[in-house]
């Protein structure tokens, strides 16, 4: 739908939302127009899509260029011969000289041409005479022959059949040289079988919001009024722009700025679902019975599930209509799909609904309600039937829904609250449809509920559904406070309740890094909970409270009790005690089982946390493509669902696997993503595993300087200080980044941080199950041990490696080793750690770091194909080792002491073997060598497709 922006002194044209590509397509045919190549398109769409619109662009657009033949359809004259023709001549220029000029019959039409063109008394004859289809397409191409002609026919399908089938006919014709263009708007696809066809959708969210914006005068960065009702506006209109114009149209400001409740149903709607009702008006009574049925019988559906066709032809046969078969004329307003019914257009069935006389639709869902076993679904149609408040059903309603999966039970519990008479109770009943809306992945629609219930001080149990829904995407402090308070209101009267928001507060402390939040929110929980939860509670809390023994002891127990239970909460909070002990496999086996239960039970909203505590689990035990494939799922359930909060975490994990497997460009668009999330809701945990996955990356790449900046803030004291349980897996990341670029600066007092961080990194590996802990420690020892013990504790670190496993952490050891071996100038000892380490991160598919081992091994003198892009290795071939490796970090932008850094060797050899790189290789300056390579800091490792994926998926945080 277009909107006219208020006259000033200058006219704006008209601006159309989310049709760029409909806009194109019309752009291309008319830009073809004026290079004197017709052809015909028809815009199919349901009413108040804005086809209108869109061929008013295209007469605005080609007026200035050329003739054009506009009219729209009078659906009064339906039924008048050539009604369509005469109203589109009238004009044409007839008469005088124009008469003169477009005089005669085309070459080739022939005598009947002749006979039935219009003449200079104009086009008033067609009424009476008739125009031939062969008659109006040499007219058409007379009236072009001097500059390009437009034709433009809008609901060409409230046309008279005989207009309709000549413009059709004509139309056909048209192509390269005609130079004339026919542009067809219709409402109905069969119309105009035969024509190329354009056939446009609803407005997808994001434009649909603009041009809500563009209503209610908000700019980009104007108070945009109350998020919930923009989107119960945005849902309600269904992508139909005249739909949204009508629905905004009739609300004040304070209802747009949530102050006064919204009413319901939503006023604004009768033009648009008047207009769709009416292109059926034509059919026969029954046809109309038939179509009524089949809107009312998806009444007790799923959304999108269509309605059962057996139920249909049952109640249709009842009510003497029209069978429901693949030939039946519905004006194709139904299509069958198996055993199901849908309507091809969501709001034709609103609209048929709508349009029904109040007796005539409460007597189809009588009729449905008694074709339907006794059930939930018949309560649905009788409620659907109720002409009023009826507590009794409301209450049947309740009870049929309890062991329902969440999306039915919400849908249920809203038709009992709009039924409930008592106005606390149907409070209570819209909070526990809000309730079962968010489990079941639509907080918009939750949110919009809860809206319904009120603010009553008598119903806390809407302050607990708030608090979860700002955990899924709104500030984690602010869902901490919240879940507190809602925990105090609701321990008097429901304490099971008043746990749930306990957890709920304990989860969103975790998030936030709030150790001492997250331990006041598990310490609240009643010592009366059940077992696997008590000893998950008293477990974490002893762990945390530095009682490593009992805590761990109580962690084991819960993982044990989780073995016998299918509730996903359960096996969920097992796998985070998994992950806690160290114990990765078990914390693997837990996510897994735990992620098979929420698809088993509907819980859409658990989802991104399932797979976000699957992939994390898999990541830390080595699966990096496992983890890669399940926080792609869990990244595309949190879009699905609403969920920012569990899209930043994803994106971090997603972050992590690219450090290993892809480089630093998709690693870097993860990470950005992920921090672009997680700040303005202080997901703390999210930012330390995108930072640590930023510092990984850059050591891939040999940036040893800019991942040591990057982690030491995260591993030291501070404000800036990592999130509790997760900060110390970066010290071996920092450890190495410290070493390799020489940034060990001494605190006051002459404190080592690197050396602090390792300590500190003891202590907790003492903590920890995790396998792979040991070696990482005994690598850090070996980094900041005297050159007369390094070989010993890299051997140490190699053992255990041996007995954990792990290919990535161990190559990672074997190229540091091989390493310090080769700049210790033992170069034949360091080629077997380093050809160990090259064969290792290519078995587990970490290709920048494969890049980095063979760039180690071919400066120990031991030929290795280099990496990069096609071509790029060939200008280096006449260089030696050390060389290459000095050109390639010239030409990625680092300086002559940065390459020092990296290389370990002096500045004056960076700059005698850059001298001889240059003569070699005939290139004057740094800016040459890099256009030389093509390469850079962002160039990609690894498959491009995993690269390509990888940052389309971080495009769209």
């Amino acid at each position: 739908m277009p909107v006219v922006t208020p006259p000033t002194t200058v006219h704006r044209p008209l601006r159309l939302y989310g049709r760029s590509g409909e806009l194109a397509v019309l752009d291309t045919l008319l830009t073809r127009l004026r290079r004197g190549d017709g052809g015909a398109l028809a815009l199919t769409a349901p009413p108040g899509t804005g086809r209108t619109a869109l061929l008013d662009h295209a007469v605005a657009a080609h007026r200035a260029r050329g003739p054009v033949l506009h009219t729209v359809a009078a659906p009064a004259e339906r039924w008048v011969p050539h009604s369509g023709v005469h109203a589109l001549l009238c004009g044409a220029p007839y008469g005088g000289a124009a008469a003169a000029s477009h005089g005669g019959p085309p070459e080739g039409a022939g005598d009947g041409a002749s006979r039935d063109a219009p003449g200079p008394g104009g086009p008033d004859h067609v009424l009476r005479d008739g125009l031939a289809p062969l008659a109006l397409l040499g007219l058409l191409r007379r009236l072009g022959a001097e500059r390009p002609l437009l034709v433009c026919v809008d609901d060409a399908d409230l046309w008279d059949p005989d207009s309709r089938a000549a413009l059709v006919f004509a139309a056909r014709r048209l192509g390269p040289g005609s130079r004339v263009a026919v542009l067809i708007g219709s409402g109905d696809e069969g119309a105009v079988a035969g024509l190329p066809a354009l056939r446009l959708g609803p407005l997808d969210d994001g434009a649909a919001a603009a041009l809500l914006d563009r209503l209610t005068g908000c700019g980009a960065d104007a108070d945009r009024g109350d998020p919930v009702v923009r989107a119960e506006l945005v849902r309600e209109a269904a992508g139909n722009p005249r739909l949204l114009t009508g629905l905004a149209a009739r609300l004040t400001p304070d209802h747009l700025a949530g102050r006064t409740p919204l009413p319901h149903p939503l006023p604004g709607a009768d033009d648009v679902l008047d207009a769709h009702a009416a292109r059926l008006g034509h059919l026969p009574a029954d046809t109309r019975t038939l179509l009524l049925i089949a809107a009312a019988a998806h009444a007790h559906e799923a959304e999108g599930a269509g309605a059962d066709l057996a139920l249909v032809r049952r109640a249709a046969a009842s009510a003497a209509a029209s069978d429901l078969a693949p030939h039946s004329t519905t004006a194709g307003a139904l299509q069958l799909a198996g055993d199901r019914v849908h309507f091809r257009e969501p709001l034709m069935r609103r609209a048929l609904l709508h349009r029904a006389p109040p007796h005539r639709r409460r007597a189809v869902h009588d009729l449905l309600a008694g074709l339907l076993a006794p059930g939930l679904a018949s309560l649905v149609q009788r409620a659907c039937a109720a002409p009023g408040p009826d507590a009794l059903l409301a209450r049947a309603l309740e009870a049929a829904a309890v062991d329902r999966p969440p999306a039915e039970r919400a849908a249920a519990l809203a038709r009992a609250a709009a039924l409930t008479p008592d106005e606390a109770a149907r409070a209570a009943r819209y909070t526990a449809a809000a309730e079962q809306t968010r489990l079941a992945g639509d907080p918009g629609r939750a949110r919009a509920l809860l809206a319904r219930a009120g603010t009553r001080p008598g119903h806390p149990a809407a302050h607990h559904v708030r608090g979860l829904l700002v955990l899924g995407d709104g500030p984690a402090p602010d869902a901490h406070a919240i879940l507190l308070d809602a925990a105090r209101l609701l321990a008097p009267r429901d304490p099971g309740r008043a746990r749930d928001a306990l957890l709920g507060a304990a989860e969103a402390a975790w998030a936030a890094g709030d150790a001492l939040g997250y331990l006041d929110a598990l310490t609240r929980i009643p010592a009366a909970a059940g077992h696997d939860l008590a000893h998950y509670r008293d477990g974490m809390c002893a762990v945390l409270r530095g009682r490593l023994g009992e805590g761990h002891a109580l962690l084991r127990r819960c993982l044990a009790s989780a073995a016998r239970s299918h509730d996903p909460e359960t096996l969920l909070r097992a796998g985070a005690a998994g992950l806690v002990l160290g114990d990765l496999d078990a914390a693997c086996r837990a996510g897994a089982r735990a992620l098979a239960a929420v698809r088993a039970s509907g819980a859409d909203a658990l989802l991104p946390q399932a797979l976000e505590h699957l992939a994390y689990a898999e990541l830390r035990a080595g699966r990096h493509a496992r983890a890669r494939a399940h926080a792609r799922e869990g990244l595309r359930a949190a879009r699905r669902t609403g969920r920012p909060n569990a899209a930043a975490p994803l994106h971090a994990v997603l972050a992590l696997a690219a450090s290993v497997e892809s480089g630093t460009r998709a690693c870097a668009a993860h990470a950005d993503a992920a921090l672009a999330g997680a700040a303005p809701h202080g997901l703390v945990q999210a930012t330390t595993l995108a930072t640590w996955a930023q510092a990984r990356a850059d050591l891939a790449a040999g940036r040893p300087a800019e991942a040591a900046a990057r982690l030491e803030p995260l591993v030291g004291p501070g404000p800036r200080r990592g999130h509790f349980a997760t900060r110390m897996l970066a010290v071996p990341c920092y450890v190495e980044a410290s070493v390799l670029s020489g940034r060990r600066a001494v605190r006051g007092g002459g404190a080592d941080p690197v050396a602090e961080a390792v300590a500190e990194f003891a202590v907790w590996a003492s903590r920890t199950t995790d396998p792979q802990v040991p070696a990482q420690l005994a690598r850090c020892r070996a980094l900041l041990a005297p050159a007369g013990e390094v070989a010993g504790r890299y051997g140490e670190a190699l053992a255990h490696h041996g007995r954990a496993g792990g290919d990535f952490e161990q190559a990672r050891t074997r190229l540091l080793f091989g390493s310090w071996l080769r700049r210790r100038r033992r170069t034949r000892e360091a080629r077997e750690p380093l050809r160990d380490a090259l064969v290792g991160f290519e078995r587990c598919g970490a290709a920048a770091w494969a890049a980095r081992a063979g760039g180690e091994l071919r400066a120990a003198g031991e030929a290795v194909e280099a990496p990069g892009p096609s071509g790029s290795s060939a200008p280096l071939a006449a260089l030696t080792p050390q060389q290459q490796r000095i050109a390639r970090c010239v030409a990625e932008g680092a300086t002559n002491r940065e390459v020092a850094l990296r290389l370990s060797v002096s500045t004056r050899t960076v700059d005698h073997h850059l001298r001889n790189v240059f003569a070699a290789l005939g290139v004057r300056s740094r800016t040459e060598l890099a256009g030389l390579l093509r390469t850079g800091p962002e160039a990609p490792y690894g498959p491009p497709g995993l690269q390509d994926r990888d940052e389309k998926e971080a495009a769209h945080p």
